[in-house]
């Protein structure tokens, strides 16, 4: 049986200065290596009552389908492994979940979450994600956003109709174009990769990345990133600090084993390399 990579997780959510309840809902996996941030939408509770149905329904799902696959096969077929086609499954099934409970009470017709994840076993990495909830990536000081927002103004800034700073301040950056619950089906965006020893990774709602700039994200991560839990915390202070206009969430994970058994032939060259180069092998 393949082993896991070695993962340490933090989380932390918090209500805001200005909203009266918290509809954000986080949850993880560490043992499966499965990490899920949703924001929930919709009045009577509903934000609430969504994304906690989509953070169970998926953690749900994969901890029955994740253990009888191994994270290094390939779908011939679609093109990418079982663990993403594993992940994209239970996103749907959370989908149908969501919309047949709003079906079921007029209160919550209409509410809906967005969904951020990711699954890392050995060293295979997939991101999925529905809605505008971010997933960034701290290699080597260098950090990136693995996502992209499922909004109209990115869609405005795609056909170059608005430069990311203008972005920023518009008034329409945080409609949604896609979110879980809404419709009876829904279109997941997937992503495969490989996740590195030292990697760090942040899951959030955009009541982190509205409230504080990316370089303002990245210095925290860079100063705090030894320290997850503090590093949690001084995301939610700075987004508070700054306002607090929304619920902020996020979800930390670093990659710790440097030697999964059952990562890619390449990978294991270049960790052997690396060792040698540093005199430690």
């Amino acid at each position: 049986m393949p082993q896991r990579a070695s993962i340490r997780v933090a989380g932390l959510s918090n209500q805001g200065r200005v909203r009266t309840h918290n509809e954000d809902t986080i949850g993880d996996d560490t043992e499966l290596g499965v990490v899920v941030l949703a924001d929930g939408m919709g009045g009577y509770s509903s934000g609430e009552i969504a994304s906690r149905i989509a953070v169970d329904t998926v953690l749900g799902e994969l901890r029955t389908q994740l253990p009888g696959i191994r994270p290094d096969e390939l779908d011939q077929r679609l093109g990418y492994s079982p663990q993403t086609r594993a992940v994209r499954n239970a996103i749907v099934k959370a989908n149908t979940a969501i919309y047949e409970a709003a079906q079921q009470d007029n209160r919550h017709r209409g509410m809906g979450t967005t969904l951020v994840m990711a699954v890392i076993r050995d060293s295979q990495l997939t991101i999925a994600n529905v809605g505008d909830s971010r997933m960034y990536r701290l290699r080597d000081q260098t950090m990136e956003q693995l996502t992209v927002d499922h909004t109209l103004i990115q869609e405005l800034v795609d056909h170059g109709f608005y430069n990311r700073d203008e972005a920023r301040g518009a008034l329409n950056k945080n409609l949604v174009t896609r979110a879980l619950g809404i419709e009876p089906s829904v279109a997941v965006d997937v992503r495969e990769g490989l996740a590195l020893p030292g990697d760090l990774y942040l899951l959030c709602s955009d009541g982190l990345n509205d409230m504080i700039e990316d370089e303002a994200i990245r210095l925290i991560l860079h100063e705090h990133g030894n320290d997850l839990d503090l590093a949690a915390t001084a995301l939610i202070g700075a987004a508070l600090d700054a306002g607090g206009k929304d619920n902020v969430s996020v979800l930390l994970v670093r990659v710790m084993d440097p030697h999964f058994r059952g990562a890619p032939w390449y990978q294991r060259i270049l960790d052997v390399l690396k060792r040698k180069v540093n005199g430690n092998g």
